[in-house]
């Protein structure tokens, strides 16, 4: 299939935009809330991950901290409720807002940078185990991946808003004016799939806003690959 788009690409013949995970990303999720008094320095960490290749960094903002008088403009039950899921995953008692989870696995405090920054390289050293393909094409991606082993997956499609200030006016943040980078605002489960063949499948992904796959063993298991189209 690479081969076939490389030739493809010198002819002219294939115009769609291209992006392949070969290193492997690190999927880094940042739980975190517009309420949250302790989040700004972790969001302006997420800020900096962003900006770089070897990193997918997704900002999902939880909807628990509204009742302190700020409605988080981002919050959303599905983000609560991943993050719950991954608590039962982890076999945690609670959940706690800045939380980063690296690649499904393992979890910081979110402000503090010099364990974010060790808990990236213990993860880019790992390498991920399924390499994932994406090209755009019109209104829809194609979705192309290999794994090094059988397994039960699900494939996701995460789209989100590359980066909004916000003026926030009441609650524990009140008076400040923050900056959001990469803001979920959908994560759709698409497909399964075992790793035995590779996969090959499209999706509907309309509008301009980035796309990202993910490949995650199921359960809110390890996050094995993903690749993103900005």
């Amino acid at each position: 299939m690479r081969l076939l788009i490389a030739v493809l690409s010198f002819l002219g013949l294939f115009q769609a935009s291209q992006a392949v995970a070969q290193n492997g990303p690190v999927v880094i999720e940042l739980y975190t809330s517009q309420g949250c008094s302790s989040c700004p320095p972790a969001d302006a960490v997420l800020h900096d991950l962003a900006e770089r290749d070897d990193v997918i960094a997704l900002a999902l903002h939880v909807d628990y901290w509204d009742y302190l008088g700020w409605k988080d403009e981002f919050g959303r039950p599905e983000n609560t409720e991943r993050q719950h899921a991954y608590a039962r995953s982890f076999r945690a008692t609670t959940v706690y807002t800045p939380q980063m989870i690296f690649n499904g696995q393992d979890d910081v405090v979110g402000s503090r940078t010099m364990q974010v920054m060790d808990m990236l390289q213990a993860h880019q050293s790992r390498g991920n185990s399924v390499d994932v393909t994406l090209a755009r094409r019109g209104e829809r991606v194609i979705i192309n991946a290999e794994a090094d082993s059988r397994g039960d997956y699900v494939v996701q499609l995460v789209r989100y808003t590359p980066e909004q200030t916000v003026d926030v006016r009441r609650g524990e943040n009140a008076g400040k004016t923050l900056s959001y980078a990469n803001i979920v605002t959908s994560w759709d489960y698409i497909s399964r799939w075992d790793g035995r063949s590779p996969l090959a499948l499209d999706a509907a992904a309309p509008g301009d806003a980035p796309i990202v796959v993910i490949i995650q063993q199921r359960g809110y298991g390890p996050i094995l690959g993903a690749a993103e189209l900005r």
